[in-house]
């Protein structure tokens, strides 16, 4: 479906507004394999099911995990670290976490597991866990390019208990080896190569404490100790879908608060919310939250000066080449846009009517609706792709835009 955007700038009639968003995506997912894999019966609560956190679900279905959901809240009785089933076929679709955080679960398994993806997944790295799997002892069989998804994976029983990961194009590799690192049942170390944005790592290390494993950090290396037993969680509200109501705020002058949102947030996108209150263009590296890198981008047309977005070139490889998509969004609708190697310059101007092609990207969806808030003539293409974390969000934009107006 395609979806036109409501041109309400100028025409408030309130300015204070309160919505809600899914549960987080990210922690919704690392909860989901930290259950599954605990002794005993855990309770998530607040459980985000896009199409990539219901992926997730029903792999680990698949794979045998009893998982039950009701609404929001997901029931697992975990296997304590060992699959029952010794051969099993999965399909990670488009979901990049369950893309990744799954293989390094089954390298640990003594059986042998089929794994396929979506077209989309098939383009995105995931080489470097891979090799270090390998490295372990974990033995695969790729069904079409080597080192790419589909293939086979046959796991190990018996781990090397050392292993070191190249995090450059992406810290969910380290994250689903500290993770899964707790099914070796003995002290685990992982070495860590290259560099990445480590808010989503201290995310996962935060969760593997409250579930009893813990992690010794020392230098570049980690230690991995315990198994993880069963608890109740509550999931935070999703940082990164709320970031599009406060970027509002930022071009309207709406005081839209998100339920449930906390400055304590374990999420690092929460520092995108703090940076935008006194931004008003200049130059930022987003690296650290380099999924705002669109939100940015989409409100940047209406800031006092030019806006320079540096240190994100490996979102080229994520759902699109995101920043080619910025940069042809943009032109398409005559903003001045500079595509470099890492980022992008946007010049400030009123953006004129056009079509957004979303690129099968979720967030290309979501953010440029932003720029129609305040432009005429502004429509998104494909829409219906923002279900892949965020299933509501146009229903949820055309409620407030009624309250507001």
């Amino acid at each position: 479906m395609n979806y036109k955007v409501k041109n309400i700038y100028g025409k408030l009639n309130n300015e204070k507004a309160v919505v809600g968003v899914p549960g987080s995506k990210s922690i919704t997912a690392r909860a989901l394999l930290i259950a599954a894999l605990a002794r005993g019966e855990s309770i998530l609560y607040g459980a985000q099911f896009s199409d990539d956190c219901l992926t997730f679900f029903n792999c680990l279905k698949d794979l045998g995990i009893d998982c039950r959901s009701d609404g929001t809240t997901v029931k697992i009785d975990g296997c304590g670290g060992r699959l029952g089933l010794k051969r099993a076929q999965i399909n990670v679709g488009s979901a990049g976490t369950a893309a990744r955080f799954l293989p390094a679960f089954l390298a640990f398994q003594d059986g042998e597991f089929t794994l396929d993806c979506s077209e989309q997944m098939k383009r995105r790295p995931i080489r470097p866990l891979i090799e270090t799997l390998e490295s372990i002892g974990a033995k695969f069989e790729f069904l079409g390019e080597k080192y790419s998804y589909p293939f086979i994976i046959k796991g190990t029983r018996e781990p090397a208990l050392r292993a070191e990961t190249d995090i450059s194009e992406s810290s969910q590799f380290l994250s689903a080896l500290l993770i899964s690192a707790a099914c070796a049942n003995k002290p685990f170390t992982i070495k860590v190569n290259g560099s990445h944005g480590f808010d989503y790592v201290n995310m996962t290390l935060d969760m593997m404490y409250s579930f009893g494993v813990d992690v010794c950090k020392n230098s570049q290396s980690y230690q991995v100790c315990g198994n993880f037993i069963a608890k109740r969680y509550e999931i935070e509200p999703d940082i990164s879908a709320a970031c599009y109501f406060y970027a509002m705020n930022k071009i309207l002058g709406t005081e839209i608060t998100v339920r449930g949102v906390m400055p304590h947030s374990m999420q690092g996108d929460v520092r995108f919310i703090e940076f935008l209150q006194d931004f008003d263009g200049g130059k930022i590296d987003m690296g650290a939250f380099s999924d705002q890198t669109l939100t940015l981008a989409a409100i940047a047309p209406y800031l006092g000066e030019p806006t320079e977005i540096c240190g994100v070139a490996h979102i080229r490889k994520q759902e699109c080449d995101r920043l080619r998509a910025i940069a042809e969004n943009l032109s398409a609708m005559g903003v001045e846009c500079e595509e470099r190697e890492d980022g992008v310059k946007i010049y400030p101007s009123q953006p004129k009517p056009a079509k957004i092609k979303t690129f099968g990207d979720h967030r290309v969806a979501m953010s440029f609706a932003l720029t129609g808030l305040r432009a005429d003539g502004i429509e998104i293409e494909n829409a219906e792709v923002c279900s892949k974390t965020f299933k509501d969000y146009f229903s949820v934009l055309d409620s407030l835009c009624e309250k507001l107006t």
